[in-house]
């Protein structure tokens, strides 16, 4: 696998002192964290923007005339601008905050029940997370339309070959990840989306692996939807966003029915609220959305472009080292790809590695990495899976290397 040859000065030394959870000890080593395609670690200005929020405003939002709830209100409606403007929405009632993308993608999922007919059909990739691909075959059994594939190449890349023979006047929807948890492939999704409009077809592209590495422009891309985790990117679990363009959001109906989502309610009738109200029933993770928007500032105050840079030297290095190991393979090897690099050594079960490197203080996740059909194209159970983000350090891959070489000594 080649990569263009990158440096960049960075002072990684001084963004690990914002981060507490870098300086414990796990089994008594130092924590070498690489799960972040899981769940990337949280700043200590994230953090403070968490207990800000229930020391000082702890209310309610949208319902009261209160100080405390204005506060909270202005707060969080200052989040979902902060998260507009990152993405380039053009408008911010564009932007739905969800718990996340598995949320996101299952509203735009049950929205379009109502809209998709017997025998039209809509496209995944073979590269897909399960939350990309169950919603649809749940959508595909209620509706009676029909799952098309894009099919996957050996390098895990997709056959854009065979994606334009698969589409037609039927296709509807496609749905594609912009970067691969598994392989951290990053899709042509400019040609993907272009492809599919020009049939007719709207597009969803999750971003939940794109956006700690890529500032995706939804508007310059134009996606019809858009959804991410705020844990991805450095801010807390539970919370994440979907962007819909207007159009399309006024076309789906709500996904649940309760407080907030409404303008009116009699028990003969209830009319919906407008945008973005009518998809966000109930109280949300007030706090989440608010320390999301934080997540942001922080990282757009490092620069997703230094982040970018950074991260693939970082892989280069990774990927340079590890493939000195004998009988090493890894999978996924994308010219175009994110900072995670998914590999097998020999006939060893890849759970086997990662238990042994976690006495060493090193979190990997090991597993199908809930992308079980490409786990299916290569023919094995799983692979151990090592995901960089911006904190991490040569050194600590110096490390994981030397604990990858003792594991498989052990096993072998």
């Amino acid at each position: 696998m080649k990569v263009a040859s990158t440096k960049v000065n960075f002072d990684v030394e001084s963004i690990r002192k914002d981060f507490p959870i870098l300086s414990r000890e796990v089994n008594g080593k130092p924590l070498v964290y690489f799960d972040n395609a899981a769940t990337s670690q949280t700043p200590q200005q994230v953090i403070d923007a968490i207990v800000d929020y229930y020391s000082r405003y702890n209310a309610n939002i949208h319902r009261g005339v209160h100080t405390l709830s204005q506060e909270a209100t202005d707060a969080y409606e200052q989040a979902r601008i902060k998260v507009q403007k990152h993405f380039n929405a053009d408008k911010s009632h564009e932007i739905i905050l969800t718990s996340g993308t598995t949320h996101a993608i299952n509203l735009v999922a049950s929205g379009f029940s109502s809209l998709l007919k017997e025998n039209e059909e809509i496209i995944v990739s073979a590269l897909e997370h399960h939350s990309n691909i169950v919603p649809w075959q749940m959508l595909c059994e209620k509706t009676g339309a029909k799952l098309k594939v894009i099919p996957m190449n050996d390098n895990g890349t997709l056959n854009m070959e065979e994606y334009e023979k698969l589409l037609s006047e039927k296709t509807k929807l496609v749905f594609v990840n912009h970067v691969s948890n598994a392989l951290g492939t990053i899709n042509p999704v400019e040609e993907i989306i272009r492809k599919a409009h020009n049939v007719g077809a709207a597009v969803l592209l999750d971003g939940a692996q794109a956006a700690p590495h890529i500032k995706a422009n939804v508007q310059e891309l134009d996606v019809d939807f858009y959804v991410v985790s705020a844990h991805k990117m450095c801010g807390p679990t539970g919370v994440g966003m979907l962007y819909g363009k207007e159009e399309w959001l006024k076309k789906l109906p709500p996904y649940q029915g309760g407080g907030e989502m409404i303008a009116t309610v009699t028990f003969e009738n209830t009319t919906y609220a407008d945008l973005p109200h009518k998809f966000e029933a109930g109280t949300p993770d007030i706090c989440g959305g608010i320390a999301f928007g934080a997540a942001l500032d922080y990282m757009n105050a490092i620069g997703f472009e230094n982040i970018a840079t950074y991260e693939h030297e970082l892989l280069e290095y990774a990927t340079e080292k590890l493939l000195e190991i004998e009988g090493l393979r890894i999978y996924g090897t994308s010219a175009e790809k994110t900072a995670v690099i998914s590999f097998n050594i020999g006939d060893i079960h890849p759970y086997d590695i990662g238990t042994i490197i976690d006495k060493l203080g090193i979190a990997v996740r090991t597993g199908h990495h809930c992308a079980q059909p490409v786990m299916d194209y290569y023919k094995i159970p799983g692979t151990v899976r090592a995901s960089f983000s911006f904190y991490n350090t040569k050194e600590e891959i110096d490390k994981f290397i030397e604990a990858v070489k003792r594991a498989k000594t052990m096993l072998s």
